[in-house]
């Protein structure tokens, strides 16, 4: 998302006459929602302001440039191309004037973040605020499920439930595993031929990804870890991958990627254990006919020692 170049989103791409009316008799009675004491009395002076600032089509936040028909009624620059240059309100057509007024008044305007009841405290210039919602810590996160596309968000627990109820994803304690991946035509590699295994150990929650794609023209195998949290968590861990056989191994160490980067950002970026397709029949022995692949690993802390100023491992038992 290009945070220097912000406009309000609606949901659909053409809207009919009907369904600019639906909006409308909606974003006039907006259903309530419950807030705490702090919230409600932090928004509360601007609540009227707030809904002036409201697109009536999509009845998302308008931001610059804001446009109004010749009666004053206001939408959204995205929503003024969708309803073919008609005023929503009053049926009349819609030039190119700004309403500058109002993009003045929305400078004056200070908002808590949309996440505050998911615990941000924040509290922003009305032009500040969509960029730090596009980067709060306290905003959800997107299922890491990568074999479809899932739209679930979530906190962590709801997207653990979500992915062992409705993914049915393998679930493990521990930090230690020990995995075997068999494909019975290895010559057949397609892109998103994977699997995902949940872990639980030290209190968090870890995806572990495997999955063959062709790397340009060469097919591979790729392993890599993902921690269900954000970033600055996510370095406080380590892992290792192990893959072998025949008398020889290939081990991988690094840090776990968080889930706040997409599945394919992290596979493309390569940052795991990659096998070549050789490589990986080689390990699996016999006829090469067979892919067998035995992936071991484990998870484990980093903690500083106080006294000497570095990390030492904290493995899980």
């Amino acid at each position: 998302m290009e945070l220097d170049s912000i406009e309000c989103i609606s949901c659909s791409d053409i809207m009919d006459e009907d369904e600019i009316h639906h909006h409308l008799h909606h974003s006039q009675f907006p259903s309530s929602k419950p807030h705490n004491n702090v919230v409600s009395s932090a928004i509360h002076p601007t609540t009227s302001v707030q809904e002036l600032l409201e697109c009536p089509v999509c009845t998302n936040s308008m931001y610059p440039p804001i446009h109004q028909c010749h009666n004053g009624h206001t939408l959204c620059s995205t929503c003024k191309v969708r309803v073919h240059n008609r005023c929503p309100t009053c049926r009349q057509e819609l030039g190119d004037i700004r309403c500058l007024a109002l993009e003045k008044v929305a400078e004056s305007l200070e908002l808590p973040c949309k996440y505050c009841s998911l615990g941000c405290p924040e509290i922003f210039p009305y032009y500040s605020k969509l960029k730090h919602e596009a980067i709060c810590n306290f905003r959800p996160y997107s299922c890491p499920y990568a074999g479809s596309e899932c739209l679930v968000v979530g906190d962590i627990p709801y997207l653990v439930s979500h992915l062992r109820d409705d993914h049915k994803v393998d679930m493990h304690l521990g930090c230690t595993f020990n995995h075997r991946y068999v494909k019975s035509n290895p010559r057949e590699v397609e892109n998103a031929t994977w699997m995902l295994t949940v872990f639980n150990c030290f209190g968090q929650y870890f995806c572990l990804h495997f999955e063959a794609f062709q790397l340009g023209m060469a097919p591979v195998y790729m392993a890599f870890l993902r921690f269900m949290g954000d970033e600055t968590d996510a370095r406080s861990y380590s892992y290792s991958l192990e893959v072998g056989g025949n008398g020889r191994k290939i081990i991988w160490e690094g840090t776990p990627r968080s889930i706040r980067d997409s599945h394919r950002k992290v596979r493309d970026s390569h940052d795991g254990l990659i096998i070549q397709r050789n490589m990986a029949l080689f390990f699996s022995g016999g006829d090469r006919n067979e892919l067998k692949l035995r992936v071991t690993g484990r998870i484990w802390k980093e903690q500083q020692n106080l006294d000497g100023g570095v990390c030492i491992p904290n493995l899980c038992s």
